[in-house]
């Protein structure tokens, strides 16, 4: 929702944006309603847009783009910060590498990891949070999740393993139909050949060893092989790049995994519970 004091708080990449729009949009001897007219907007949402009551969304920005981007790209550059500067404060320093990484091991034991969330699931999740947010910042926070899958299509791919505690995929989120569309989205992913996904049993087995019981876990490799780990409790967040410590964590990883059911009892396990095997 449009807001007055979004202008006050309006971050800089939204604030150019705004200006470049207006000054593009008189160089054509449009009007707010004109240009929406193009874009597909309302006039009262370009003169939110405009004036920083309401900055554009990733929508809005591609629209922009292709109405009066011309060559200068402007609109799908700002695209990239202004999806940076939704993301909580905690995990902006995060962000920006894992989309490098060649690598990243993953670890959930509470919820989907966001790279693998359906939008339905994401705002499942972050909209049922608390405390409550207001809708804007839900979809604010929503579409900036969606924004980092495109680490699975990215040239060079980056290789990437998944572990989901098992109770994961039982815990609803939303309603029974967002939990099977979430599963059927969890098995297409499992097929991509940059993916490993496994499952770890709620039942230890046998031996009655399990490696995870100390929380999620992401674990990257930096384009020039450094290593790093990222840990998040409660709202607060560690990015470690210490070797000892990162060593650690790799190590917890690769225990994780080997007590994990292999890719092809997972993907069979994901398919029963999204109803697509008897």
């Amino acid at each position: 929702m449009a807001r007055a004091e979004n202008k006050e708080m309006a971050s800089p990449t939204a604030r150019l944006v705004a200006e470049v729009a207006r000054t593009m949009r008189g160089s054509r001897g449009w009007t707010q309603e004109q240009l929406g007219e193009e874009i597909g907007y309302s006039a009262a949402a370009v003169s939110a847009m405009e004036t920083c009551a309401q900055p554009a969304s990733d929508d809005m920005l591609a629209a922009l783009e292709r109405v009066l981007g011309d060559s200068s790209r402007v609109f799908e550059a700002a695209r990239k910060y202004i999806r940076m500067e939704k993301y909580p404060d905690e995990f902006k320093a995060y962000v920006p590498l894992e989309q490098a990484a060649v690598r990243i091991e993953l670890y959930a034991m509470d919820f989907v990891h966001g790279l693998f969330q359906t939008k339905a699931y994401a705002r499942a999740l972050i909209g049922g949070g608390y405390p409550p947010l207001p809708d804007a910042r839900v979809t604010e926070l929503v579409e900036a999740r969606m924004a980092r899958q495109a680490l699975f299509d990215r040239d060079p791919t980056a290789l990437i393993q998944l572990v989901l505690e098992e109770s994961v995929l039982t815990r609803v989120f939303g309603d029974k139909q967002i939990m099977r569309e979430q599963m059927r989205h969890l098995a297409k992913c499992a097929r991509r050949r940059n993916v490993t996904l496994q499952v770890l049993p709620s039942d230890p087995g046998p031996g009655g060893e399990y490696a995870g019981g100390h929380g999620s876990l992401n674990v990257l490799e930096t384009p020039d092989h450094q290593h790093l780990a990222y840990v998040e409790v409660q709202e607060e967040s560690w990015l470690l790049s210490d070797p000892a410590k990162v060593s650690r964590y790799a190590q917890r990883c690769a225990k994780i995994r080997a007590q994990a059911l292999s890719t092809r009892e997972s993907l069979d396990y994901i398919e029963r519970l999204a109803g697509d095997q008897q």
